[in-house]
């Protein structure tokens, strides 16, 4: 019999681990809503950010929080660069075709990542801060699952108030919901998909580093973060931020209990069972 504590504990790191599928999904969610674009780089993107946070701290020798800002940073400037190259030939073609060719690039940039990383970071890391277990009436919780579930809820919070309160995230919306008035009110489309697609990079690192304090992780992590993020995406709504960071919550719970009472690879499966039959009953929810 698992004692009550510990159930309680183990839920908490659950939502620390939803928190952050949430906000990689949020990300993918952002991007395909408003520009018809599947980020499959979205999980590469949060591993960047664990791994120059790493370097920048052991190796270079800067303090914990300079090198996770700049850690995020970087992965904004990779987010730049790919927007400015990568996503302008995507952009240029409509529909399905879009699409198509997005799945293509972004695929393409996650495994040219993959393994140009695996050269550099062969091992798994973690950025330990040395952060105390904290005592809440006899529950003994990780600090740094305290501060994954505290971070994540800042930068969604964060964005949901960017999305509904300052000109550019209405601008965002309107592309979000209808381009062609978007155009017509003299809102720039491809500008505010280059803003919003730099946005979710960034919060895939923020992500990335704030989730590398509680678990040790590997570049080949990145992929799996990624089909775990479309899962979210996908439960929550591929179209709804708050669907998807409600799915990515509750997913992230399940898998966490899956994992501490059966172990990973079955936690896996019961994660995916989990979504299609969310995704059978919901239409009957709604209806």
């Amino acid at each position: 019999m698992v004692a009550t504590n510990t159930l309680i504990a183990v839920g908490i790191d659950g939502i620390a681990y939803g928190m952050f599928l949430a906000l990689l999904g949020v990300g993918i969610t952002l991007v395909f809503g408003l520009g018809e674009v599947l980020n499959l780089a979205i999980g590469m993107f949060a591993i960047l950010g664990t791994l120059m946070a790493h370097y920048l701290s052991t190796a270079v020798g800067l303090g914990s929080v300079p090198a996770f800002i700049l850690g995020v940073g970087l992965v904004g400037v990779l987010g730049v660069a790919v927007d400015r190259t990568l996503l302008s030939l995507v952009y240029r073609s409509d529909g399905e075709e879009r699409i198509l060719l997005g799945i293509f690039v972004t695929l393409g940039l996650s495994i040219l990542l993959e393994g140009t990383l695996t050269n550099f970071f062969p091992s798994r890391y973690s950025l330990s801060l040395g952060l105390p277990r904290v005592n809440v009436i006899g529950i003994t919780i990780p600090g740094s699952s305290l501060l994954v579930i505290a971070v994540s809820a800042v930068v969604l919070v964060a964005l949901f108030a960017f999305l509904r309160g300052t000109f550019l995230g209405k601008a965002a919306r309107t592309v979000f919901q209808d381009e062609v008035g978007a155009l017509l009110i003299g809102v720039d489309p491809r500008r505010i998909r280059a803003i919003v697609f730099v946005l979710a990079t960034i919060v895939a690192g923020i992500a990335g580093v704030v989730y590398g304090t509680s678990a040790t992780l590997g570049v080949t992590s990145g992929f799996q973060f990624t089909i775990f993020a479309l899962i979210v995406s996908i439960v929550g709504g591929i179209r709804s931020i708050e669907g998807t960071a409600i799915a990515g919550i509750l997913l992230g719970i399940v898998a966490t209990y899956a994992n501490f009472f059966i172990g990973a690879y079955l936690a896996s499966i019961i994660l995916f069972m989990t979504a299609v039959i969310i995704l059978l009953v919901r239409p009957v929810v709604g209806e």
